[in-house]
């Protein structure tokens, strides 16, 4: 897996402090993103985040480019529906090769259970390939490939809708591919705005878990804001 920001808001912290404080601002946005100064703009951001006046939030945004991924891992990231998303067409990408797909390591880890996992990607790759082969159009092909097959996706979303996808998947209990894509993106956003993330991430990081019964029991070290 690799995981790249591509681009973020300039400033992010600036640009959402500014947008909160013109709501009682005399004079113009353009000005209070000059003249703010920065102590001005962590007091704003301070009162954001424990107030719970998140809209703000959503004028900043990031985007990152994921490669090596699987298409289990992107079906379950484009239920987070306040984002977008460009994703690797199977349409009108050819897979002529060998398929490239993501073993789990429970997979891997057990030859019996590898070498099954093995065969059965080897079997949809012939089948596949064979479909084209006959003049099958890929888009129609493609119904063989396995939710294993390896996927590139642009993600783009504002730090509102960031910060509660890292509360869902930065979690333990979140499926394992996908948490380890989020931390990574969690790791190149926090240097970009460490006021804003410096909490983010499971729910247990900056209060109580609200699983229950379901709770993994492993909490992340509590993070409090200064």
């Amino acid at each position: 897996m690799q995981v790249e920001l591509l681009y973020h808001t300039p400033d992010p912290e600036r640009a959402i402090a500014t947008a909160a404080r013109l709501c009682y601002a005399p004079v113009g946005a353009a000005e209070l993103m000059e003249t703010m100064p920065d102590e001005r703009v962590e007091s704003v951001l301070a009162t954001i985040m424990g107030s719970g006046h998140h809209s703000t939030l959503e004028h900043a945004s990031y985007t990152f480019a994921v490669d090596g991924v699987s298409r289990a891992l992107t079906h379950q990231l484009v239920r987070h529906r306040i984002a977008s998303f460009n994703q690797q067409s199977q349409r009108y990408v050819k897979f002529s090769d060998e398929l490239p797909v993501v073993k789990p390591e429970s997979v891997a880890s057990d030859p019996q259970a590898s070498a099954l996992f093995d065969e059965a990607v080897a079997k949809a790759q012939e089948a596949y390939r064979a479909l084209l082969d006959a003049g099958v159009p890929a888009e129609d092909a493609r119904y063989l490939l396995p939710n294993a097959v390896e996927s590139k996706i642009v993600i783009t979303m504002n730090v509102r809708e960031l910060l509660h996808f890292f509360e869902l998947r930065c979690c333990n209990r979140a499926q394992w591919e996908i948490r380890d894509m989020a931390h990574r993106m969690l790791e190149l956003a926090l240097p970009t705005a460490p006021y804003l993330f410096m909490d983010a991430g499971a729910p247990c990081v900056h209060g109580t878990c609200p699983e229950g019964k379901m709770c993994c029991g492993n909490p992340y070290p509590r993070v409090t804001r200064g």
